[in-house]
Parts: structure tokens; sequence; C-alpha cells
């Protein structure tokens, strides 16, 4: 079966009403972004990451999956389909995708300061003295700048065995992730949708993408019905 791989950004959340991670000077509500997602900041000021986290995981009650999301599930008719997504939402998951890789980590989840081995679902407010089994400090389950990312070896591996990817709503400035199109096999099809694309001529002669300049909701529901009746 033809294996299509998904990576996907901010882009494709935005729609859905997602509020991007930082403002465009780079600050969440005056505060440095790095105030709230590295492990300097949890241990400078704990209350405020943890409500940062917490605002955003209650987003996700008033939020659902758009057309986009649901484009990416009907492809699972006829493809292998896997989800590598840089988002911390569960939205890919809610519009019923089956294979998803959270590089970032995700919202709904929370893990042990003391054994990271410990994950839990959180859908809830996280506070101060909410403790694991071994009685350590919950935390967010987000990789924060400056930590490793534990499912990178994951999505490499996939991607090595894509035959059509599919990158939607991010940059691909942001690294890791951004490396990933670079294990993609010789002679693999490559579409990127997104209404205003930063890629790279370079990256864009190298790998010969093709660049669907839309939004999520109207291109990737474009070209999913494209892929699917040419399985017909």
């Amino acid at each position: 079966m033809t294996k299509v791989i998904i990576l996907t950004g901010a882009g494709i959340s935005a729609e859905s009403g997602i509020s991007t991670f930082r403002d465009a000077d780079g600050l969440w509500e005056g505060h440095d972004v790095m105030a709230v997602a590295s492990p300097q900041g949890w241990n400078d000021n704990q209350a405020l990451v943890l409500d940062f986290y917490n605002q955003r995981r209650r987003q996700l009650h008033d939020v659902s999956p758009n057309a986009a999301h649901k484009a990416i599930k009907d492809l699972e008719q006829k493809y292998e389909v896997v989800v590598i997504t840089q988002n911390v939402d569960d939205l890919h998951e809610r519009a019923g995708s089956k294979h998803i890789i959270h590089l970032h980590g995700e919202l709904n989840k929370v893990r042990s300061t003391g054994n990271q081995t410990l994950v839990y679902e959180w859908t809830d407010d996280l506070h101060a003295g909410d403790l694991c089994d071994e009685g350590h400090q919950l935390r967010p389950h987000i990789v924060w700048f400056g930590e490793m990312v534990p499912m990178l070896d994951s999505a490499i591996k996939q991607c090595e065995t894509g035959d059509i990817f599919i990158i939607i709503g991010t940059s691909m400035q942001v690294y890791p992730a951004a490396s990933l199109i670079a294990y993609a096999p010789l002679g693999s099809e490559i579409y990127y949708v997104d209404p205003k694309p930063h890629i790279s001529y370079e990256l864009s002669n190298r790998y010969g993408l093709k660049v669907i300049k839309e939004k999520a909701t109207v291109g990737v529901k474009s070209l999913v019905d494209e892929l699917l009746n040419r399985k017909k």
C-alpha cells in the first residue's frame, strides 16, 4: 500500500481557532517564550508555566477538528497514512487519524519530573502539588526548548519509507522537525500546503516540491480528493 507521510504545524490548527504559541514579537502576555517553554523557565517560575499550559489545555475544550484534519483521515480509505505533527493539541486524534507521532509532546498528557517514563492522561488544570505515583511533581508532557525530542527517531524511520509527503502549515524553519524532509526517499512526491509559503527555493528545487498556496482547509481537501481519485 502506498504510504503517505503528513507533516503538520501550527497553520492547520490555527484554522480551528487554536491560538498561536507566541505573538509576532516573541512574547506571551509580556513574557519571553523561554520563560514558559524551557527547563529554566520551569525552575524559575513553576506557577507561570503551569498557568500557560492550563490556559492552552482549556482552549482545547472549545475547538474542533477542521476540514483539513478530516481530509487527512479520509486518506486512510486507500493509503497508509502517518501523521507527524509539531502541534501539541489533539485535533488529529479527534478527527480519527490512527497513526500520529507528536514531536513536541501533548497538551492532554503530563509526566513526572522525577521519572519521565511515568506519563498520564490529563485534561484538567495541572497544579503545584499534583504528584506522580512516586511522589514527584507532575509537569506538562511537552518538549521544551533545549530538551531532546524523544519521538524524532520514530518519525525519521517513518519518513524513510514514505512514498508521498504532504507538508501543511509549517515554515520548515524549526529544527529538528524541519530536517525530516531530508529522509524522504529519492523520487518521492512532496507537496507543501500553506497560504504564505516560506519554504526556501533551494529546498523546493532539491526535492521537486509542489507548492499549493492555499490555507489548509482548502488546499488539503483538494489534494486529498486528487489522491483518492488517483487510486480508483
